[in-house]
């Protein structure tokens, strides 16, 4: 895909101060930046609304965040379109070119084993934490003139016939577009506000992360072990000879994980795999305070709302949210952003950006995809 040319004939140009943009984006995680420059690039206006909208904190060399994400080929594709991935610090980034999976019964033949090598291609994937990429989209963000950046939050929407859609923001601003994007996150204000329902199940699991150093060199090998009574433990490849942990396990196992002090979790981790960690990554040691969220699957029932008159859009979290196990969390909203971005690209002239029938494109394509990953996990 290339997102370098515009298929708009009368883009709004925007300045500091306008209250109307071709599209306003409420959300400020990775899946609303990278839309709001996909779009900016496209020629597009973009107004993008969220609290703290762009990171300050700089990144602490040889160590990295706890939200780390496992990048897919398709992540790596948009990221280059939009001109990211070659900005992004790759002394950040760690390549995965092999994976082993650990089935629960023990036996010999109870394993799977993924390699780049034989699959004929260079990575399976890549490693890297989430405030490395926002960081790099908001350098890129910062110096674009089609984006005004507003860090507060949006208190309502209207919606009117023959009109734009309104955002009332925080400050008792209003800002108007002809598109409203929600990428506003799992528990979405904005879905709700339009009255877009969502299928929800609770898988009774929390996620603990937590990165730790190894004594041996990971060889860029990524490993999963499915254990007796449910639990999915998960030691990704980081750069610097460190690994991230997710541990997915019962809310009453996560509650003693989170107070265990730092020391006894190398052991307990050796426990629960009959050493295999330690045969592959040597002693461990904890260099992350551990953290913790609960699993869940949401899938809205739609993707565009209100269906009287649909002139919001949903992207990523705001659309669906799927285990960890898959690894493609990020990837399946960055996938969102492509398919819009394609969508807005090779509408015909005579189309406005808010046409229902683009709008339905968008959602049919993405139904394949996000309904496939959403009945595997």
């Amino acid at each position: 895909m290339s997102i370098q040319s515009r298929a708009s004939s009368n883009p709004t140009k925007l300045s500091e101060g306008n209250q109307t943009a071709d599209f306003c984006i409420v959300g400020g995680g990775i899946i609303g930046k990278a839309c709001a420059l996909g779009l900016a690039q496209l020629g597009y206006s973009v107004i993008q609304i969220a609290p703290d909208l762009e990171k300050n904190q700089a990144l602490i060399p040889n160590q990295f965040g706890q939200r780390i994400y496992a990048l897919a080929p398709s992540t790596k594709t948009l990221l280059s379109e939009l001109h990211v991935w070659d900005a992004l610090d790759h002394q950040r980034i760690q390549a995965v070119r092999d994976m082993h999976i650990f089935g629960d019964r023990g036996q010999a033949n109870d394993r799977l084993h993924f390699s780049a090598f034989e699959a004929g291609r260079p990575e399976l994937a890549w490693i890297t934490e989430a405030d490395l990429i926002e960081l790099t989209l908001d350098q890129a963000i910062r110096f674009h003139k089609q984006i005004r950046n507003i860090n507060t939050s949006v208190s309502d929407i209207h919606i009117e016939k023959d009109a734009k859609p309104t955002l009332v923001l925080g400050s008792g601003e209003q800002m108007s577009a002809q598109l409203i994007i929600a990428a506003d996150g799992a528990r979405s204000p904005l879905r709700s506000t339009i009255g877009i329902a969502i299928h929800e199940h609770s898988y009774d699991q929390i996620a603990v992360v937590a990165n730790f150093s190894c004594a041996y060199p990971h060889l860029q090998t990524a490993y999963q072990w499915f254990l007796p009574g449910g639990d999915i433990l998960a030691m990704l490849p980081l750069p610097k000879q460190q690994v991230s942990m997710v541990w997915s396990t019962s809310p009453e196992n996560a509650n003693h994980l989170m107070q265990l002090h730092s020391g006894a979790w190398p052991n307990l981790l050796q426990e629960q795999v009959s050493g295999s960690i330690h045969k592959a990554l040597g002693a461990l040691q904890l260099q992350s305070t551990p953290a913790s969220f609960p699993l869940k699957r949401i899938k809205a029932q739609s993707l565009i709302g209100p269906n009287y008159d649909p002139k919001v859009i949903l992207l990523g979290d705001a659309a669906h949210v799927i285990h960890p196990l898959a690894g493609q969390g990020l990837n399946l909203g960055l996938r969102d952003v492509a398919s819009l971005l394609q969508v807005i690209k090779n509408k015909e002239e005579f189309r406005a950006i808010d046409d229902r029938i683009l709008l339905r494109r968008y959602e049919r394509e993405r139904e394949g995809d996000t309904s496939s990953l959403l009945w595997i996990t």
